[in-house]
Parts: structure tokens; C-alpha cells; sequence
């Protein structure tokens, strides 16, 4: 009985553990905050952030010591911080337009992108079944780190702190255009110019260059007599929604 009594409460020290980090891992881990431009406080909320649950489970560690309550808070988070962003910066876009773009900033093919041109991938810690299946590569893995980390930044230095790292890492995406085919600038620079009373649009091609298969066109956008502005894209469509665009940002759209 007691020889059994002791086996019971192995068991349950084994499935308590806490996840320790060697000096030299987390030593790296620092290195690539600094490489980043972030610090943790709290530096067990980013190994909790980089922890997937193949690792909790292979490694018997306590229950919820991976990631993903933190990716449940950093959605709500990253949805915020977007769109904030987004109703202060496009005054002409509609509502229907604002949700569209945002759904496209933070759908999983997009945060996995981030996450793997930020090397997020080489640092999660994973179970050797997930590991052998190129889970360091997987976009909803990446997808998925990339809330945790958002939530575990904002539980360590607030949201000032995860608005500081979007606008280093998210928010000029945006502004260049990276998401622009959800948007429709053509309509919101119509409007605009309509609402004002000021006159015509009116586009022109007046560039194509390159071979066939990687064409690019040149548009401008005028205002009656007025240039308002210039766009390229690898159709004319495109190259008239960055040129609109472009106008949108000369008008203070």
C-alpha cells in the first residue's frame, strides 16, 4: 500500500514539471530578442510563447505550459492593435473594407510570412513527432506563435509595448501595400474626389516593361488637368489601385 502510495505520487510529480530551460537556450533566446529589437521582462512568458503542446506532452510538463492560451489572447490582441490602426490611418475606408483588409493582415498564410521572415520557426520548442514533420516550417505553426508571442507581449509591457513591435514589423506592410488587393483604392479615391465636388479621374497606362511573363505596367491617375499620382503592378488593374493609392496619400486619404 505504501510502495504503491509512492509510485502515485511519482506519477504525479511527473506530470507537474515545470518546463526548465538550459543558460545556454535561453542565452540564445535573448540574442534573438535582441536581434528583434525586444526585451522580456518576464522571460518565461516568451519560452511559454515558443512552446508547443508536442513538447508539454512528450515532456510530461504541467498542463497549460504551452502556448496556447497565450495565442487565445494574442488574437484578441492583434485583431485590436489592426484595427486601431486601420480607422486611424484610412479616414475613406469603409467599414466593410476595414474588415476585409484586417482579415487579410491576420489570416494565417500572412502571420505565418511574418513569423518566418522574423526566424520564429528555429526557436519553438517542439515534441520529435512534430519536429520530424517539418513542424518549424508549418504556416498554422507559425501562425500560431506569432499570437502567442503578440499575447506574451502584451502580458509582460502592454499594448504600447505590442503597437511598438507592429509598427516595426506589421503596420509598414501595410502601408506599402503588401494587403492592397482587398482594397479597393479606385472607389475610395472616387468618392472622395465626388464628396469634394473637385472634378474627373481619369487613368493612364503609360508604361509597360519587361518580358512576357513578368510584365509590369506604369499608371498614372489625374484629376482633370492634375497628376495625382503614379502606381506599378504586374497587371493594369493593379497598377491603377497603387496609383490611386498614391493619390489617396498626396489628398491626406
Amino acid at each position: 500500500m505504501q510502495q504503491s502510495r509512492k509510485i502515485q505520487r511519482r506519477g504525479i510529480n511527473r506530470q507537474q514539471k515545470k518546463l526548465q530551460i538550459s543558460i545556454a537556450q535561453k542565452n540564445n533566446y535573448r540574442q534573438f530578442l535582441k536581434s528583434i529589437g525586444i526585451h522580456f521582462n518576464n522571460e518565461n512568458l516568451f519560452i511559454q510563447a515558443f512552446t508547443h503542446s508536442s513538447y508539454v506532452n512528450e515532456h510530461r510538463i504541467r498542463p497549460h505550459d504551452d502556448n496556447e492560451r497565450l495565442e487565445f489572447l494574442g488574437d484578441a490582441v492583434l485583431e485590436l492593435a489592426i484595427s486601431q490602426f486601420l480607422f486611424k490611418n484610412y479616414e475613406n475606408m469603409s467599414e466593410g473594407e476595414m474588415t476585409k483588409l484586417r482579415a487579410a493582415i491576420v489570416c494565417e498564410p500572412s502571420l505565418a510570412k511574418i513569423a518566418s521572415q522574423l526566424r520564429f520557426g528555429e526557436y519553438v520548442l517542439l515534441g520529435k513527432g512534430e519536429e520530424m514533420t517539418g513542424g518549424r516550417k508549418r504556416p498554422a505553426l507559425l501562425a500560431d506563435v506569432f499570437e502567442s508571442f503578440v499575447g506574451a507581449l502584451y502580458l509582460d509591457q502592454g499594448l504600447d509595448a505590442v503597437y511598438q513591435f507592429l509598427n516595426d514589423q506589421v503596420y509598414p506592410k501595410i502601408k506599402q501595400g503588401d494587403y492592397s488587393q482587398m482594397v479597393d483604392y479606385k472607389s475610395q479615391l472616387q468618392e472622395l474626389i465626388q464628396r469634394e465636388g473637385q472634378g474627373h479621374i481619369h487613368y493612364k497606362i503609360v508604361e509597360e516593361k519587361g518580358p512576357a511573363h513578368a510584365r509590369e505596367f506604369v499608371s498614372e491617375v489625374w484629376l482633370d488637368t492634375l497628376q495625382l499620382g503614379i502606381g506599378t503592378g504586374r497587371s493594369k488593374k493593379e497598377a491603377e489601385q497603387m496609383a490611386a493609392r498614391k493619390a489617396l496619400e498626396k489628398l491626406g486619404g
